[in-house]
């Protein structure tokens, strides 16, 4: 039952990252032909991050009443309407309404297929299913850059909806699967309130690590090419393939990680993902930006697939699903203020503080992933 389920899972993977990039691979396109400044993209993307924030937040209950093979096929097919509503959009005030069910589907998916994953499988493929976003973000855009050379973005976001559809028909023809796996009937019990999930020891801890964690990914691959450029002065085409180097280490690095899992526990695949990423941030200090962005990369490959996985055995398989929307919800916050706050200060301070704001919050996050929390397990349980 587990290897029939499991390349729909991996399915599953890639299409929550065909969307991801989309919208900042067309946006050039697209803002024109809207007639709106190129600047409401920010908009655009805080209306998805906000219904992923709130989806998030709900995924406990949801996933309780429904389980998590019908929230991931009901969420898909939200993702498939909404891309299918881009497509159709002939103005910005449509592009944000379809922003509410897209990203209300895509934070509820992702909440509970990484819950459902953590609870059923090994770390080895949580860490080869994020990489499998990792193909599916790299995907997307290149969907779109096909499109864009002919059809034009509308064709782009239509071809990805059909994608999604079909995946819907997939996860609706697996649901059987996933109930058997899980045991059967779905989990009864009362949903846990959002202030019950702070309370828990070290709670609040994991979703300050899972804030600054993607605070430092999503700023690293946002501002990495304007470093290279505005700090090291670099060409700007030299730049942005530098800064693919990035994402690059991430995704190889989560292929290695699946192997280093059988070895390692969570905990300590988190603790290396960190020293192998202040390693590469204070080569990107010393100036060598290039081997630096890389390394960070491949550090920073293992930390968020292992912390997942790490949340069962520690606050409980009955309370994990509740803990993992927070952590997702705290994610999706990190990852829309940090970025800006970067852009802010920089502006006031130089581009050279990069280095220093990624170091930063990587301290932060080593801090938070190491106070304690609950222990359940002898040995080495927590995070």
């Amino acid at each position: 039952m587990v290897h029939l389920l499991l390349p729909v899972i991996y399915l599953a993977f890639i299409s929550l990252g065909l969307p991801d990039a989309i919208l900042g691979a067309a946006w050039p396109s697209m803002y024109p032909q809207l007639g709106v400044p190129v600047s409401w993209a920010g908009a655009v993307s805080l209306i998805i991050s906000a219904g992923t924030v709130v989806s998030s937040l709900c995924s406990d209950r949801l996933t309780r009443r429904w389980g998590a093979g019908r929230v991931t096929a009901a969420s898909v097919a939200m993702t498939a309407a909404s891309l299918a509503g881009f497509s159709l959009s002939g103005s910005f005030w449509q592009l944000c309404l379809w922003a509410v069910p897209y990203g209300l589907g895509a934070g509820s998916v992702d909440a509970a297929l990484n819950n459902y994953v953590a609870l059923h499988y090994a770390s080895r493929h949580m860490s080869w299913l994020h990489c499998m976003w990792g193909i599916g973000a790299s995907l997307g855009p290149y969907l779109m850059g096909q499109a864009l050379t002919g059809a034009g973005w509308s064709a782009g976001y239509r071809q990805i909806a059909l994608l999604q559809a079909g995946l819907t028909a997939v996860v609706v023809m697996s649901l059987p699967l996933w109930k058997r796996q899980a045991g059967g009937a779905e989990d009864r019990r009362s949903a846990l309130p959002l202030r019950e999930v702070l309370s828990i020891p070290g709670a609040r801890a994991t979703a300050l690590t899972f804030f600054c964690y993607c605070g430092l990914e999503s700023t690293a691959g946002l501002w990495a090419s304007s470093y290279l450029v505005l700090h090291g002065g670099l060409p700007e085409e030299t730049a942005a393939r530098y800064a693919s180097l990035f994402f690059l280490g991430i995704t190889a690095g989560r292929a290695a990680s699946g192997f280093l899992t059988l070895r390692l526990r969570d905990g300590q695949m988190v603790r290396l993902g960190q020293a192998v990423t202040a390693l590469g941030g204070a080569m990107v200090l010393l100036g060598a930006a290039p081997a630096g962005l890389v390394c960070m990369g491949l550090g920073c490959a293992p930390i968020y697939p292992s912390l997942i996985h790490a949340t069962p055995e520690r606050f409980g398989p009955e309370r994990s699903q509740a803990v993992i929307g927070v952590e997702m919800a705290c994610a999706y916050v990190g990852t829309s203020l940090m970025p800006p706050l970067f852009g802010a200060l920089s502006a006031r301070l130089g581009m050279g503080l990069f280095p220093l704001f990624l170091l930063t919050l990587l301290a932060v996050m080593a801090l938070a992933h190491g106070a304690k929390g609950p222990a359940r397990a002898k040995g080495e349980s927590a995070l």
